[in-house]
């Protein structure tokens, strides 16, 4: 691992041990073994390393989407793909992103530093919001319009139907978060609840 990796290896642990407002650059650097003025070779501020540790979980979300054949960010993309799959494939991209979520490094340790702060920092607390329930909930909306439109789903309003879809799903990520021997558990609720959700609102089996 190169000292640059390394660097937002490191600040990312302790971003999500003490709270991103609580570290300073020279801790990072005494974490790391080198000196601050080395540190600042590969990044100006703490707050480029912030960036770049955003850009390397852009880059991590991109290709695990990829791997289960889908934008991830795209709704009308992601649309045209849902149309198109079963029951079982839906699951299975469900359970594969939630595992993402849960076990990847980056986003695991991001999504604790954020947790930390949201009361403390109003811009971490509204990057928060924005990617847990703000983006998702409209990402989803869209998608389920979509399939609505194409005779997919029945349903009225999309973003409540995102709203019911997505809210079981967060509140599992945030139990396994605190307690992960109860990942087991949240998966056969997480199965569950997205074949009920078809049930419901009459997804058709391919």
């Amino acid at each position: 691992m190169g000292t640059k990796e390394k660097i937002l290896d490191v600040s990312l642990e302790l971003f999500s041990q003490k709270g991103y407002g609580n570290v300073y650059v020279g801790q990072i650097a005494e974490a790391v073994g080198i000196k601050a003025p080395s540190l600042y070779k590969h990044f100006r501020s703490k707050r480029e390393i912030f960036d770049a540790i955003l850009e390397e979980m852009q880059r991590r979300y991109q290709e695990t989407a990829a791997g289960l054949q889908m934008n991830g960010q795209d709704a009308g993309a992601d649309g045209a793909i849902f149309q198109k799959v079963s029951e079982e494939q839906l699951v299975q991209m469900g359970i594969g992103l939630f595992r993402y979520f849960l076990h990847d490094e980056y986003v695991r340790k991001f999504r604790k530093m954020l947790t930390i702060e949201q009361f403390a920092d109003k811009e971490l607390g509204a990057l928060l919001t924005r990617q847990y329930v703000e983006d998702p909930i409209e990402y989803q909306a869209q998608i389920f319009e979509m399939l609505i439109a194409g005779g997919l789903l029945k349903g009225d309003d999309p973003k409540i139907m995102a709203l019911e879809f997505y809210s079981p799903i967060y509140m599992l990520l945030t139990w396994c978060d605190r307690d992960p021997k109860k990942e087991k558990e949240a998966m056969g609720l997480l199965e569950s609840h997205i074949k009920q959700f078809n049930k419901q609102y009459g997804r058709k089996k391919k």
